[in-house]
């Protein structure tokens, strides 16, 4: 098993702290005493239970929900760890304190009394510290499956979008088909290359969560290839991609929804149609994404469909705070859907 050293050192210092905070309890209640020996001796004999414990734990089978042994192993582990903290601790810490005389100066000491109290303190600290472990460990791995739950559905709802998106296009395509083969058989050729574009485009993004902007273009160029067989001179269309972002990694399938919700939205209802341009570009440390129409422009009453709802989860999955999906008018009408991405390096 792979040790996460980086959070050893943070359990180390918690437990510096927490010996630190015991000595302080002892020294409350008894002011008398010289603060020094208690702090040496609490970090002594808190150190060492911690070491024996949290690294002795990676020798044992570990419950997956907590990162602890699990049955008895891990209550003969705390058990033994306590122990030896006691005795090689307060043997260390007697040794310390010699070493430094710390002990000079203080008032008589009841040996018998300090042995039950030494003993009573560390089987109390001991159990707590162990016990806030234990639940910090259960509460990462909660978090862990949070994270995990929460990407497993997003991909779930890009497969569900994908599902309601393909059928609809796909039965419109083939029934241009069948009049072009007809009446215009190399249009139909034409068409059937797109289609299978497409379809093929598709299928790689259904396996990758993320994949190349060039990528994402080529294949909206070929769901608009489709789009103006179907819609003729009322839908133009530019993709405007700068060859210096072909290679930044976008989440698959990200803007297909806002083209669809574009045609569908502004153009097709619009009798004179209207040109769709996407584009990419870099503002600052974002990358930009828009996807702009002419057509009859928002309705202020529409509520968002299950597209640009999943799109905006998509983007909080992925990026968080760091990433927006705005919709608005545009300047010479029609609607602008702007996504703002944080600027990563190309994919190789």
């Amino acid at each position: 098993m792979q040790i996460n050293w980086l959070a050893k050192v943070r359990h180390a210092l918690v437990t510096v702290l927490f010996s630190l905070s015991v000595a302080a309890l002892q020294w409350a209640f008894a002011p008398e005493r010289s603060p020094l020996p208690l702090v040496s001796y609490s970090l002594c004999i808190g150190l060492i239970t911690w070491a024996v414990i949290d690294l002795g734990r990676h020798a044992f089978a570990s419950a997956r929900e907590t990162g602890w042994p699990s049955g008895w192993r891990g209550l003969v582990l705390v058990t033994v760890g306590i122990a030896l903290g006691y005795s090689l601790g307060n043997a260390l810490g007697d040794l310390i304190c010699r070493h430094l005389g710390l002990y000079r100066g203080g008032p008589p000491v009841d040996i018998q009394a300090e042995v039950r109290r030494g003993m009573l303190v560390t089987l109390v600290a001991g159990a707590v510290g162990n016990f806030l472990f234990y639940i910090w460990g259960k509460s990462a791995y909660l978090q862990r499956q949070m994270v995990q739950a929460r990407s497993q559905a997003t991909e779930a709802q890009l497969k569900l979008l994908q599902s309601q998106l393909e059928p609809h296009m796909l039965f419109n395509t083939l029934a241009n088909l069948r009049v072009l083969i007809a009446t215009d058989p190399a249009r139909a050729q034409t068409m059937l290359d797109h289609l299978n574009a497409f379809l093929r485009a598709t299928l790689d993004a259904s396996r990758a969560t993320q994949h190349p902007l060039a990528t994402e273009f080529q294949r909206l160029g070929d769901y608009l290839e489709l789009m103006a067989v179907r819609m003729g001179p009322r839908l133009r269309y530019r993709l405007e991609l700068p060859p210096d972002l072909a290679r930044h990694p976008v989440p698959t399938l990200l803007l297909q929804p806002l083209v669809e919700n574009a045609i569908r939205h502004g153009l097709e209802p619009h009798l004179a149609g209207g040109e769709l341009v996407v584009r990419a570009r870099l503002q600052g440390e974002h990358l930009r994404l828009d996807v702009e129409d002419s057509g009859a422009g928002m309705h202020t009453d529409a509520k968002p469909g299950f597209g640009l709802t999943q799109v905006r989860e998509r983007l909080q999955s992925a990026y968080g705070a760091s990433a927006s999906l705005d919709i608005g008018p545009a300047a010479e009408g029609g609607t602008l859907a702007s996504i703002q991405l944080p600027r990563a390096r190309p994919t190789p």
